[in-house]
C-alpha cells in the first residue's frame, strides 16, 4: 500500500503543470496572477467605477464589450500600475458569482522609466531570467520594432516573448517613446510585464 501511495503521488507531482512549469498562474505580478478573484485586492464599487471609466477601450475590435478593463496603481510595490480584465458585466448577466465575474483573465504590469532607457533594459532582463528558469521548455525570442503608436517611427519596443504550446504568451517589453513626442502626447515610457492567455490574444487581434 505504500509503495502504491508513493506511486500515486509521484503520478500526480509529474502530472501537475507547475512541475513542467507551462501553466500561466505560476508567474506573480505583485502576487497576483491569471485565475486570482480580483474583489481579493480591490472593493467591487473600485472595480465597477473603473469598468464604466474604461468601457470604450476596445471599440477597434470587433467583440469590444466582451471582456472589461481595470487599472490599479495603489498599494503597490515594485509596480506603478496594473492592468486587469475580466468577463464584462453587461455580457455575462447569467454569472452570479462575484468570484467567478471578477476572474482574472489577463496582468500587464507598467514600471516607469523615463528616459532610462538602458535601466529598464537591466529590469526586463532580471524578469525574462526568472521567467527562463520558471519556463525552461518555452521557446523564447526578442524582437525589436518600432513602436506603431507614432507616426515617426523613432520610438521603439525591445521585447522578450515567451511563447507557450497552448498559444498564450508571456511578454516583457521595454517602451522608449521619442522625447518630443512623448512630452507633446503627456505619456510615459519603461517595463511592461504582460501574461497574455490565448483567447485574450485573438480577441485583442481581432480587428473591426
Amino acid at each position: 500500500m505504500k509503495k502504491l501511495l508513493v506511486l500515486l503521488f509521484s503520478l500526480f507531482f509529474l502530472s501537475s503543470p507547475s512541475v513542467f512549469a507551462e501553466n500561466l498562474s505560476d508567474f506573480e505580478i505583485e502576487g497576483m496572477s491569471i485565475g486570482d478573484s480580483l474583489l481579493d485586492y480591490m472593493t467591487e464599487d473600485e472595480i465597477l467605477k473603473n469598468i464604466e471609466r474604461t468601457k470604450d477601450y476596445y471599440l477597434n475590435l470587433k467583440e469590444p464589450y466582451k471582456y472589461a478593463q481595470i487599472d490599479l496603481n495603489k498599494g503597490l510595490g515594485t509596480y506603478d500600475w496594473i492592468t486587469f480584465l475580466v468577463k464584462n458585466n453587461s455580457t455575462n448577466e447569467y454569472i452570479t458569482n462575484k468570484n467567478e465575474l471578477f476572474t482574472i483573465l489577463y496582468i500587464d504590469g507598467f514600471i516607469s522609466f523615463i528616459e532610462k532607457f538602458d535601466g529598464c533594459i537591466v529590469k526586463r532582463d532580471e524578469v525574462a531570467e526568472i521567467l527562463s528558469k520558471m519556463f525552461p521548455n518555452v521557446d523564447k525570442s526578442e524582437i525589436t520594432d518600432d513602436w506603431g503608436v507614432d507616426p515617426s517611427g523613432e520610438s521603439i519596443v525591445d521585447t522578450i516573448e515567451f511563447a507557450f504550446a497552448s498559444g498564450a504568451e508571456i511578454e516583457v517589453k521595454c517602451i522608449n517613446i521619442e522625447e518630443t513626442y512623448r512630452i507633446k502626447k503627456n505619456w510615459t515610457e519603461g517595463l511592461r510585464v504582460g501574461i497574455y492567455p490565448k483567447n485574450i490574444i485573438e480577441w485583442m487581434n481581432n480587428f473591426k
